[in-house]
């Protein structure tokens, strides 16, 4: 049986990555240690994903272990090295806001924590393919430089624009605001490509726009559209931060990004980078956020509009999957806007209904 080896196991992406493996035939080693609840608070712990995954499934083994430590990180590499097929490294700090406060926290588990793991796949285990979950803030804020047009409920690139069905990897990351965060995890994902060209290991960055899907915790500095839905469900007062709530995100469910994993895996290549995200099947803006998540729960969110976007933030991205869905054509998006909010409304509302306040 091959085994993939699964950073942040408890969280969304992570989550969904060892579901997805296990229910197809491999052995899973999780590494969690919950940080995500000293990150955003106890509601945004992932104990209970943990529980759930090793109630449901005997191939799963979670080990709590931070990826910075680089002792701990080799013990278990090493005691699985001659089935390891697969590392997925999810693990992360993912708020640029957070990493602001702790900028040396946010570098260590990004950037040193990566580093550690690109150590240990390289001297135990060098054939195992290296996926990484980076993110498009590693081109900083030089999207917002594009010719966007106000359409009223959101912005919108021209359509003879060479952006328009989404930007692809051609975008400097250089002479750009990125925010902290966007610096440690353009660290981590310069270290992938070079550990794949350097060391001829199969490796790719898949920078991702916003991931989401009814397991996220969605806590107000992270997974705005879980967050979104939950304020909406539950009175909860919301802010949208600048740019008059026109900026467009895309969005892919988690699901879907699992299985571009798995495909890159099937036939791997060494340094690949891949932008990843909704594309132009799956985007919205906030205000168009807002009205899907108020028409799906049946009633009004309670929000108001801060005029100073978050630092490094874009006013417009979609990806471009054209570079992926080239190399990989057998892979296609399942889910879009209104089918992703429809299913975190029905999971997680009654839940987040009952709460105590």
């Amino acid at each position: 049986m091959p085994l993939a080896i699964v950073t942040g196991s408890g969280g969304l992406v992570g989550s969904d990555s060892v579901r997805r493996l296990v229910e197809s035939g491999w052995e899973v080693v999780g590494l969690e240690n919950d940080m995500r609840a000293r990150f955003f608070g106890p509601e945004a712990s992932t104990s209970h994903v943990t529980g759930e995954l090793v109630d449901s499934y005997p191939e799963f083994r979670a080990i709590e272990a931070d990826v910075r430590d680089e002792e701990t990180v080799r013990r278990v590499f090493t005691e699985n090295a001659s089935m390891l097929e697969l590392v997925v490294h999810a693990a992360a700090q993912p708020s640029h806001d957070w990493a602001a406060r702790e900028p040396k926290t946010d570098f260590g588990v990004n950037a040193i924590g990566t580093l550690n793991l690109l150590e240990a796949t390289r001297e135990i285990a060098p054939s195992a393919t290296f996926v990484f979950l980076s993110t498009n803030k590693v081109y900083g804020d030089t999207p917002n430089s594009l010719p966007l047009q106000d359409l009223g409920r959101r912005l919108e690139l021209p359509e003879d624009h060479p952006y328009f069905r989404g930007i692809d990897t051609s975008m400097s990351i250089d002479r750009s605001t990125h925010s902290l965060f966007g610096v440690s995890k353009a660290a981590a994902d310069l270290l992938v490509q070079e550990y794949g060209r350097y060391f001829d290991m199969p490796t790719v960055c898949f920078r991702c726009g916003c991931i989401t899907g009814p397991s996220h915790a969605g806590a107000r500095l992270h997974g705005f559209l879980a967050y979104l839905m939950k304020c909406v469900v539950t009175g909860t007062p919301y802010t949208v931060f600048g740019y008059e709530g026109k900026q467009v995100r895309d969005n892919i469910d988690g699901s879907d990004l699992v299985e571009a994993f798995l495909e890159f895996h099937r036939s791997p290549r060494s340094a690949a980078v891949y932008n990843m995200g909704g594309g132009r099947e799956s985007n919205c803006s906030m205000l168009e956020a807002i009205e899907a998540c108020e028409r799906i729960a049946g009633r009004d969110l309670n929000w108001e509009l801060s005029p100073e976007a978050r630092i490094g933030d874009h006013r417009w991205w979609i990806s471009d999957l054209g570079e992926f869905q080239r190399d990989y054509p057998s892979w296609k998006l399942t889910q879009g806007i209104e089918a992703i909010l429809q299913q975190i409304h029905d999971v997680n509302a009654e839940r987040w209904a009952s709460a105590p306040a």
